[in-house]
């Protein structure tokens, strides 16, 4: 049998780390992080433990990254949804309605996230984290930004705040307020996106002043 090529050896590799991501985001959606060990995750992957380990320094690292694969392909699937669009107003409202609908859809789950961002690991620059990365700052791009080097981070803390608000224990803001204030920070037209919810696309904001 002769050796398997570079090309196939690297869709192997690419495989087995994508099905330790998705493991990650099932379990720990289902048993929360603590009770979610890597050895969990090798199992439901289907993969030797120690793949794990050759990938992920560390469990924290392992659920970031497979935290950020599902907001890339979360955000992916809003952005070429039919009825298809290139229009920039069109696809940042559809960014933001998505983000807000993992908040409310996976609620452990982001709520895990974000507070192992803001511990000691801080963020972690990954793959995933990379194309998701990608993603918004096109968004933002199509959008008209002018200096999106700017503009991109700031969209990127401003969804961040938005999660952390929607999920704050004891203190939660409803969804709809969140999607208003921000459809009003980009002028956006409550009509455009995808609320949510599937409901109507939430209050207007009165202007101010």
């Amino acid at each position: 049998m002769s050796p398997r090529s570079a090309s196939v050896n690297e869709e192997l590799r690419r495989r087995s780390r994508e099905r330790l991501l998705q493991a990650t985001v099932e379990l720990v959606a289902e048993r929360g992080y603590e009770a979610t060990t890597l050895g969990d995750i090798a199992d439901r992957a289907g993969t030797a433990r120690g793949l794990v380990s050759y990938y992920f320094p560390g469990k924290r690292q392992l659920l970031q990254s497979a935290v950020h694969r599902l907001m890339h392909l979360t955000l992916a699937e809003a952005l070429e949804r039919e009825p298809r669009t290139e229009d920039g107003r069109e696809r940042l409202a559809r960014a933001v309605d998505a983000v807000l609908g993992l908040a409310r859809d996976e609620p452990l789950l982001m709520r895990t996230h974000m507070a192992g961002i803001l511990q000691a690991e801080g963020f972690v620059q990954c793959p995933e984290q990379q194309r998701l990365a990608e993603l918004l700052r096109d968004t933002v791009t199509r959008y008209g930004s002018a200096d999106v080097d700017t503009d991109y981070p700031l969209l990127r803390a401003l969804l961040m705040g938005a999660v952390v608000a929607v999920l704050l224990p004891g203190a939660p803001m409803p969804a709809a307020r969140l999607r208003a204030e921000l459809f009003q920070r980009y002028g956006l037209d409550r009509e455009l996106g995808f609320p949510p919810d599937g409901g109507p696309p939430g209050p207007a904001i009165p202007p101010s002043g």
